[in-house]
């Protein structure tokens, strides 16, 4: 949570120079103030970018190897503050603090994986030049695009934000990196982690503020935009881009679904149901959201859900599993959705209206909710789930394939699970585990439709954040020189001969 303070606030009769605006982060269990932090303004915007662009030719000089090491020493004081880090994590976002060392983990491993791949993945690489220009010797690398603006998200402000900004840095690239105004803290604390083993340059900068100031780093010339949060913003962060064509990758959230065939393993997929979809307040991109079961087990999988559900508690004692609502306007959106559902048909099996307070969301069963509600159509992020009956898994894809999003998806099927994945109409499928492609570093990670488009992670996220440089050196002269005007016709019908024979057949 977040409070403004107005530079009138700041000031004392003695200040010549009126003071800037600052805003306060706060406990979203307390509304403590926990750390008071600057609005950054569109000129200091384009400062930040100016220092990146002069420090990025450092950084690029150390090449694969230098970079690797100074990442490893910051994974290094990241996995030994790790306690540190989880403290910032919890009092920001409300989350227990297993959950925000689980997200840091995470992030500690992609940190690690794109230090020792990113000289594999964009390194040199030799290709054929092929018969006609068999005198060539063709190769292809990845050099850094430059810089790189970070935008992340609240909800896992170590993991995702991360996901960008470790890729980035391996590939050669500056970032400027603007948290959520949720948990600046949080990028504080990662920022001043990595500028101790990277001290010369500002390689990794931290700018602050509201919406103005992403927007302001999108305006700003940076070479390309990583963006985590709503697709709605998504969209706008895409448009302001496009003014100056810099591209974009966009996560956009999902209401993603989990299918459970009727051979599943129905404890399991009751467990992993209840995680997913109430972990971190359902405060996440690719948690459950909705759930399709096969008729022949689908009684015994509400049974077990309802079963585990009641066993899971919001609060911010210890006994309890997640968290408040970090943002709270997301308590309106919550209660909206479950009032939809339930004036639509549907039941509250665990939960209901009654649910929604006004900084924790009790955990919400809803089944019997027909397709067109908000609450199967629009993104929740909040600890609700629907479970609807199917009378087969053709049915159970076509239902889960009905929507704009297309983030993250499990399935839970013994003989089907991979013929199911594949059918799915999302960027990545768990099959018979929850979630488990987030914790895959080489895995990429992306959506399709609203949840957005480009890929972090993996290979691939190396290369989001690297340009493609081709190079042609010739070895020796060729017989047949094609590129001149002194090119003969016994050449070009010699060369027609040549095309007929290899590629005329019949």
């Amino acid at each position: 949570m977040t409070r403004i303070v107005e530079p009138a606030e700041q000031a004392t009769p003695d200040t010549a120079a009126p003071a800037r605006e600052t805003f306060d982060s706060l406990n979203p269990a307390t509304d403590e103030v926990v750390g008071t932090y600057p609005v950054h303004t569109a000129e200091e915007v384009e400062q930040a970018v100016a220092r990146a662009r002069e420090a990025v030719r450092w950084w690029d000089s150390l090449g694969f190897d230098g970079r690797a090491e100074r990442l490893r020493r910051w994974k290094g004081v990241l996995a030994r503050r790790l306690a540190q880090l989880c403290d910032v994590v919890h009092t920001e976002t409300g989350k227990p603090r297993g959950d925000a060392q689980l997200e840091s983990v995470l992030a500690i491993e992609h940190i690690a994986w794109a230090s020792k791949n990113a000289r594999k993945v964009l390194g040199k690489q030799r290709r054929a030049a092929g018969l006609l220009l068999s005198n060539q010797a063709a190769s292809v690398e990845y050099r850094p695009l430059g810089v790189v603006g970070v935008i992340g998200p609240w909800n896992y402000p170590v993991y995702t934000p991360l996901g960008s900004v470790s890729y980035a840095l391996a590939a050669g690239n500056a970032v400027v990196f603007k948290p959520s105004e949720y948990t600046p803290g949080v990028g504080k604390w990662l920022v001043d982690a990595f500028n101790e083993v990277v001290p010369e340059h500002p390689v990794l900068q931290l700018i602050t503020g509201f919406g103005a100031t992403g927007a302001a780093l999108t305006k700003s010339g940076v070479d390309k935009i990583a963006f985590t949060g709503s697709a709605a913003t998504g969209k706008k962060v895409m448009a302001s881009a496009a003014e100056t064509l810099t591209p974009v990758i966009i996560e956009g959230g999902g209401k993603d679904p989990v299918l459970v065939d009727a051979d599943a393993n129905v404890d399991a997929a009751a467990d992993a149901t209840v995680w997913g979809a109430f972990s971190n307040s359902g405060q996440t991109c690719v948690g459950v959201e909705r759930v399709y079961v096969h008729e022949q087990v689908y009684d015994e999988f509400v049974a077990k859900v309802v079963e585990r559900t009641k066993q899971v508690r919001a609060g911010s004692d210890p006994g309890a599993q997640y968290g408040p609502m970090t943002m709270p306007s997301q308590l309106d959106v919550v209660r909206r959705h479950i009032a939809d559902a339930l004036a639509k048909g549907g039941r509250a099996l665990v939960g209901g209206a009654d649910a929604v307070g006004d900084r924790y969301v009790q955990p919400t069963v809803l089944v019997d909710v027909p397709e067109d509600s908000i609450a199967v159509r629009e993104e929740t992020f909040g600890p609700t789930v629907t479970i609807a009956k199917v009378r087969d898994m053709d049915e159970a894809v076509e239902k889960a394939n009905d929507s704009t999003f297309g983030l993250g998806s499990t399935v839970f099927s013994k003989r089907r699970g991979m013929e199911l994945a594949r059918r799915l109409r999302t960027g990545q499928t768990a099959i018979n585990a929850p979630l488990s492609f987030a914790g895959i570093a080489s895995l990429p990670f992306g959506g399709v439709g609203d949840s957005g488009f480009g890929r972090i992670h993996g290979p691939e996220g190396l290369r989001e954040f690297a340009r493609a440089k081709s190079i042609a050196r010739q070895r020796y002269t060729a017989p047949l020189a094609l590129t001149t005007f002194s090119r003969s016709e016994k050449t070009d019908a010699l060369v027609g001969k040549l095309m007929a024979v290899m590629h005329g057949k019949r």
